[in-house]
């Protein structure tokens, strides 16, 4: 089951939160085959992300630890914020790390609101945004100045401006989706937005403000997606089968899609 799903250094990186393993798909002749197990991440890895001195970071969900690249190095510990389950991250040009707590026990706790949570590169870690419906992907523009948080059970995407500390201010709608359940996502060069859906199989470019430029049609959930390749053209898709709570069954695929418009900044 993939998730958070990243191009770098010519590669496609995937959380396997069902096997709990961090994998590679590396592009070979047209077709995407994966090649190696990373790193295993027995807390379930989530968000991944880069800064700029080329240090991996792994969310690791359950336990609320941020890590680096080899899984075993304990960046930051995100547990005294949240003991709930940690999601999706973006790692911003300067090297922040937005990450996105959902709140409650997912899938049979409780809903309420969760939580972003920023880790600098010094370590500190501080809660930047608060009252948000399910926080799943996060996207970030190449300026470094706007923050796009998918608010998964508010059927919307929301924005912020990025103040030069690296804290959230200006909590606007950038666009509602009604009857979406918008998961993962990612950004391109005209400024939309592409959302993964899993109960509607789909994943979809949206425009600020809510139009739909272009819907690719999946056999199953989709989770996440990202903007890769080496011109950031293809539209790479995690997608799987979903049960409710199990994530151990591999019904996991990644999909490949060529797009016109390329990915621009974070993830």
């Amino acid at each position: 089951m993939g998730e958070s799903p990243r191009w770098y250094d010519g590669r496609l990186w995937v959380s396997d939160m069902g096997a709990r393993e961090l994998v590679t798909v590396v592009p070979r002749n047209g077709d995407q085959v994966a090649s190696k197990v990373v790193a295993q991440v027995p807390g379930m890895p989530m968000g991944l992300g880069w800064r700029p001195d080329g240090t991996m970071l792994i969310v690791s969900s359950g336990d609320g630890k941020l890590l680096a690249g080899d899984a075993t190095t304990v960046l930051a510990d995100l547990s005294p914020l949240s003991t709930k389950p940690w999601s999706d991250m973006a790692v911003d040009g300067r090297g922040n790390a937005y990450i996105g707590n959902i709140g409650f026990d997912f899938p049979f706790g409780e809903v309420t609101t969760g939580i972003v949570a920023l880790v600098t590169p010094d370590g500190t870690v501080r809660p930047v945004a608060d009252d948000v419906h399910f926080p799943n992907g996060i996207a970030i523009t190449p300026d470094n100045r706007t923050l796009i948080l998918a608010e998964t059970y508010a059927h919307r995407l929301t924005a912020y401006t990025i103040k030069n500390d690296g804290s959230l201010s200006d909590r606007r709608v950038w666009a509602e989706l009604p009857g979406a359940f918008p998961d993962g996502i990612c950004l391109d060069v005209e400024g939309a937005i592409w959302y993964a859906d899993v109960p509607g199989r789909r994943c979809v470019r949206v425009r600020e403000g809510g139009e739909i430029l272009q819907t690719v049609e999946a056999d199953r959930g989709c989770f996440a997606c990202v903007l890769g390749g080496a011109s950031r053209t293809t539209l790479y898709i995690v997608a799987a089968e979903w049960g409710g709570s199990d994530a151990s069954t591999r019904t996991g695929q990644v999909l490949a899609v060529d797009v016109d418009v390329p990915g621009a900044g974070w993830p």
